[in-house]
């Protein structure tokens, strides 16, 4: 199994830019991948760890933004995902138009303090920071990430990655190397 999954991060990897160059206009339905056209984030309001509102669209407008869904109670995938924006929050650090969003879909149980404690276990870094939607916002936000898992998770553990104008562009596979995210960041970067 590590086998398999050593080569499809070497594989996801080296096609990362031919993913992104992709131009076609058929519209994107695979799990994964370039999102085909980009699709613009919906006005969402969304509390940060530091208790700051903010319009989710406004946050990512001018930036390239990497965002995962979470919730700090969460002791399957949550942990991993943390541990993975804590690696890739170094890799495309002193880029101030890159910025990782970690945003919580337990908007009863998750505040800003426990948004701080489960953000810190994985590092402090600058260009990092978690969230949380209002109750009534949390099903349009998944909805529109296609952030729904079936089993056990209540969600799936996809990178999604935003272009400068707050528009979804990519879909990752779950649990992708770090690198491989940052290598799709700069990609989207070099595109105007």
């Amino acid at each position: 199994m590590n086998a398999r999954r050593a080569t499809f991060a070497l594989l996801a990897a080296a096609l990362a830019p031919a993913a992104l160059a992709q131009t076609s206009g058929t519209p994107s339905h695979d799990p994964f991948g370039p999102v085909r056209p980009p699709q613009l984030v919906p006005k969402l309001q969304l509390t940060a760890e530091d208790e700051q509102r903010f319009d989710l669209g406004t946050r990512l407008r001018g930036r390239i933004s990497a965002l995962q869904l979470m919730f700090t109670g969460c002791s399957a995938t949550c942990p991993i995902q943390g541990a993975l924006f804590g690696v890739l929050a170094p890799l495309v650090a002193g880029q101030r138009e890159m910025q990782l969003l970690s945003l919580s879909i337990d908007p009863l149980g998750d505040g800003p303090a426990a948004l701080r404690t489960w953000r810190a276990r994985f590092g402090s870094h600058a260009n990092w920071q978690a969230a949380v939607p209002r109750v009534e916002e949390l099903d349009r936000l998944i909805d529109f990430l296609r952030g729904r898992a079936q089993g056990v998770d209540r969600h799936t553990a996809q990178i999604y990655l935003f272009d400068r104008q707050a528009r979804l562009a990519y879909r990752t596979a779950d649990m992708p190397p770090a690198r491989f995210v940052a290598e799709l960041m700069r990609e989207l970067s070099r595109m105007r």
